[in-house]
């Protein structure tokens, strides 16, 4: 058994009506835990999909694994090449160099918390996504910082398919 030393020795309380929500109409992002609040140990947001709505599109983290629990709805989650459709009260966990992407499965909207471990500073990869949809950045700016976010963008065919 492998222990790990975290960097933090409190307990981490975040309060959903403190928490920032960043996203769109139809992809709302609650910042709950950022990877710096944590010690390192996760981060997490909370994450709302309008019926039918994207959530990511196919990416890979290389250092973390990331965690999808339905709190509401049901969401189709690629992981690998396989597609996946989740419900209320399922877990999926992908694990690092996996490619996953998510969104509400089709005639649904969803609800979903998502954990990334170990964390991964996240939150200013969410306004900057924001900040995309809002039209106020171009989308290429994603490349410059997807080693900085540990956010590898993939194609996929699998996906491509299944969310026509």
């Amino acid at each position: 058994m492998s222990i790990i030393q975290l960097g933090f020795d409190r307990s981490v309380v975040a309060r959903g009506s403190d928490a920032e929500v960043v996203g769109s109409p139809t992809a709302k992002i609650q910042l709950l835990a950022d990877s710096s609040a944590t010690g390192g140990a996760l981060s997490t947001v909370r994450v709302t999909l309008a019926k039918d709505a994207d959530g990511a599109r196919p990416h890979r983290h290389d250092g973390s694994a990331e965690m999808f629990y339905v709190l509401d709805g049901a969401v189709q989650v690629l992981s690998g090449r396989d597609i996946v459709t989740a419900e209320r009260g399922d877990l999926l966990v992908v694990p690092p160099r996996v490619a996953h992407a998510f969104a509400a499965a089709r005639g649904k909207s969803a609800e979903l918390l998502i954990v990334i471990t170990p964390g991964v500073e996240r939150f200013e990869y969410f306004r900057k996504l924001t900040r995309i949809a809002q039209g106020e950045e171009p989308p290429e700016t994603l490349r410059d910082v997807q080693e900085l976010y540990d956010t590898y963008f993939l194609s996929s065919p699998e996906w491509d398919t299944a969310r026509r």
